[in-house]
């Protein structure tokens, strides 16, 4: 395997963030979407102005995972007020954890997440959470593999599409039971 580097995303970065945002968000999705819906999303959720806003956010992060010099996926990570729903200044949300379709199986993904995880305990959050696409469940094993259970779900609109989001966490409580089970 290559030597991965997590790195912090700047400012300076926006371009190469909408390009891999854009990219695997597509090869995600493309396949069980429409296409005026896809456009539709990637085209507002990966804007210049947008992605600025949340890189000047405070409470917002991105990292890249970097190979060869190439962005091969990222992470980015949201608490306190800019969490899209809980906004538990307890706890961290993954927003996104995305990684370039020829890397997928080679544990970039898990290296994303171990970054959430070692800067969620940092902020001594007491739990991290995130919503899941129901039909992804190759992401979802993924998130239940490393200890995530489900406690709600959330409708996620993608273009004029309304898609159910399966919400989950995980206590960073260490010995003690989840506290978040519904």
């Amino acid at each position: 395997m290559e030597n991965i580097e997590i790195k912090k995303v700047t400012l300076r970065d926006i371009e190469a963030l909408a390009q891999i945002g854009k990219q695997t968000f597509s090869e995600t999705f493309s396949a069980s979407n429409t296409e005026e819906n896809m456009a539709k999303y990637l085209q507002e959720g990966f804007s210049l102005h947008k992605l600025e806003a949340e890189l000047t956010d405070a409470y917002s992060q991105f990292y890249f995972a970097v190979t060869g010099g190439d962005v091969i996926g990222y992470l980015k990570l949201n608490t306190g007020k800019s969490q899209t729903e809980l906004k538990d200044v307890n706890s961290v949300e993954i927003e996104r954890i995305y990684v370039v379709q020829a890397y997928h199986g080679k544990k970039v993904g898990q290296l994303l997440y171990e970054k959430a995880m070692q800067i969620s305990q940092e902020k001594s959050a007491e739990y991290v959470w995130l919503g899941v696409w129901e039909e992804n469940p190759r992401a979802i094993n993924f998130y239940k593999k490393n200890g995530f259970i489900e406690f709600d779900k959330h409708i996620f609109k993608l273009g004029d599409d309304q898609q159910t989001d399966i919400m989950m966490r995980k206590s960073l409580r260490c010995n003690q039971p989840s506290l978040y089970r519904s």
